[in-house]
């Protein structure tokens, strides 16, 4: 069996192989085996999705196959990311499954799994998954047969539409857990009553979760872009596309602006002039926040190779060490495990408080950042002034292979090259 699993789970095209029913079937019984064999007993799931259309059909594939083998759902409904990984730790659940393709458009979609400690799941429990989707071997003798996709019709070719037989009930109640420990705890004490906030929802999983957390609040509240549809999810909106949002801020004067994207995992800002915020500035936001408090643990943050050398120099001179990782927020997690942090995070947004949750938050992320807007009784702008961003060019190059740069003797050399050229004044990352 091919590699299925990348480092966010299983991507694709909706209705495609491995995305296709009878593939995630097998995914949903093979997950609930290897669980069953880790812990000896049936296991039990939360699963949640975004606002796909797509996402109905899977999130049944997916449940029923987990129930061939036995496996105990509960169904969280359209919830973010992170807030599945939350639930998974807060009841005590074998495994959470996330049915999203996070920032990509609609026409995808992708399967992420969390363990029981809110962490994504382990390389060894998804490769014998991806075994296991090889081997008929896999299915208990007492599991009844896979089934065939169901009649194909709908708006999209590609998607069942008649699974009426599988359908799930979702649980409100889950939702609103995750919203009271977002409220009650991590936002405990927070007052933003006076504070006018712009929220870009990208008509994604946040669209009811995040104005109802930053309302009860006491925020003023201006939102966009939560009306979705099942194909306008991150469609020119939210996190990857924050050009409204910043005209909102600058248009109805609001104080900051906040942009999910589609599973709400990551967070972007926008400042009372409509300045993008991006992820190194909240870094150092909260690393120098933290770290006045004597509560950065170990002086490091943990960031990506991508972090911008702005970031690096500015906690440099506040004594903070800047310690870099390969590109994704699963290696600045490893990272911050292995090495010791109580904060990391990626430039694109992705934020994590391993002390509050192992998953990056976005909402977690806005709560920290408005916490020191508060108390600090500063603008975004003004906590982000001592932040210089450096010059930083990204170059995306389609190529027909991709060998070990070691193997190209010229692109080795340039690559030299043009570190011998910087000598410490900025870096080259080829990937």
């Amino acid at each position: 069996m091919a590699e299925l699993f990348g480092t966010d789970g299983i991507r694709g095209v909706a209705g495609l192989s491995p995305l296709d029913w009878p593939t995630i079937e097998r995914i949903g019984c093979s997950l609930a085996i290897e669980l069953t064999k880790r812990s000896g007993r049936a296991p039990r799931l939360i699963i949640g999705r975004d606002t796909r259309e797509s996402g109905a059909w899977i999130e049944a594939a997916l449940a029923r196959g987990a129930r061939l083998a036995r496996a105990d759902s509960r169904f969280a409904g359209v919830i973010t990311t992170p807030g599945v990984a939350y639930l998974t730790r807060a009841l005590d659940a074998d495994a959470g499954v996330v049915i999203s393709a996070s920032h990509n458009s609609y026409e995808d979609n992708g399967i992420k799994v969390f363990s029981a400690s809110g962490r994504k799941l382990d390389d060894e429990a998804e490769r014998a998954i991806e075994q296991s989707l090889g081997a008929q071997a896999s299915l208990p003798a007492w599991a009844p047969a896979m089934t065939d996709s169901p009649k194909q019709a709908g708006r999209d070719a590609r998607a069942p539409r008649e699974f009426s037989d599988d359908k799930v009930e979702a649980d409100a109640s889950l939702g609103e857990k995750y919203l009271a420990f977002l409220r009650d705890e991590v936002g405990v004490g927070l007052n933003l009553k006076g504070l006018k906030i712009a929220v870009d929802c990208a008509n994604g999983a946040a669209y009811e979760l995040a104005p109802k957390l930053f309302s009860a609040l006491g925020a003023d509240l201006v939102v966009i872009n939560a009306d979705p549809n099942g194909r306008n999810i991150n469609l020119d909106c939210g996190s990857l596309h924050p050009e409204k949002l910043r005209r909102t801020v600058i248009e109805q004067k609001a104080d900051l602006g906040l942009a999910f994207d589609g599973d709400a995992d990551r967070l972007l800002m926008v400042d009372e002039r409509g300045d993008l915020v991006d992820g190194d500035q909240v870094l150092f936001i909260m690393a120098d926040y933290l770290a006045s408090k004597g509560q950065l643990s170990g002086d490091r943050v943990v960031a990506t190779v991508m972090s911008n050398l702005g970031l690096e120099m500015v906690l440099a001179e506040r004594g903070v060490n800047l310690a870099r990782t390969a590109v994704g927020d699963k290696y600045v997690l490893d990272e911050l495990l292995k090495g010791g942090g109580s904060l990391g995070g990626e430039q694109s947004g992705h934020v994590i408080f391993p002390e509050i949750s192992l998953a990056g938050d976005g909402m977690i992320t806005a709560l920290e950042v408005l916490r020191v807007v508060a108390e600090r009784n500063a603008s975004l702008g003004a906590l982000t002034s001592a932040y210089t961003r450096y010059p930083q060019v990204t170059i995306n190059v389609r190529v027909s292979g991709k060998p070990s740069f070691d193997a190209v003797p010229s692109i080795k050399e340039a690559i030299n090259a043009v570190e011998r050229e910087m000598a410490g004044r900025g870096f080259l990352i080829v990937r």
